[in-house]
């Protein structure tokens, strides 16, 4: 029993460090898009932004699929479960240009180059978007601890 208590809450704490961290990276974004940020907070803020995530893949998939929470069958039967995997796949999607931006970054930063910030703005959008796709995943992992269903 400790060990599900354990898993949801280190689920339910990773989901709020990484709406956390998305949110401050894209402001950090917007400073730097306005002149006054430093890549140095980007990068931190995406740092929180991976791990969180990392995290989230590894408490939801053993809680869904591990056999320590309501099993299997219930989570493909649920469709905010559904909902849930779509909003993660958007922001999988939606993530591809700034994680490979920043990875480009950190190469050229430990070789000493200059980074060109000129997306900077649009990975600003990009992060709120993402912020805001978090948030409803979790209302949809509040129906689905309810109960919730649309039958």
């Amino acid at each position: 029993m400790l060990v599900h208590w354990f898993l949801a809450a280190v689920h339910l704490l990773a989901l709020a460090v990484a709406f956390w961290a998305v949110l401050t990276r894209g402001t950090a974004f917007s400073r730097l898009a306005a002149g006054t940020g430093q890549a140095r907070q980007v990068l931190l803020a995406d740092n929180l932004w991976g791990i969180s995530a990392v995290i989230l893949l590894i408490t939801g998939g053993m809680r869904a699929f591990g056999g320590y929470e309501k099993g299997t069958d219930y989570y493909l039967h649920q469709p905010l479960f559904h909902l849930k995997m779509t909003l993660f796949v958007l922001i999988l999607l939606l993530e591809l240009a700034p994680m490979i931006t920043l990875i480009k970054w950190r190469i050229a930063l430990s070789r000493g180059a200059v980074i060109n910030a000129g997306r900077s703005k649009m990975f600003a959008r990009i992060s709120h978007t993402e912020a805001l796709l978090v948030l409803l995943m979790i209302v949809a992992a509040t129906g689905m601890a309810r109960g919730v269903t649309f039958a």
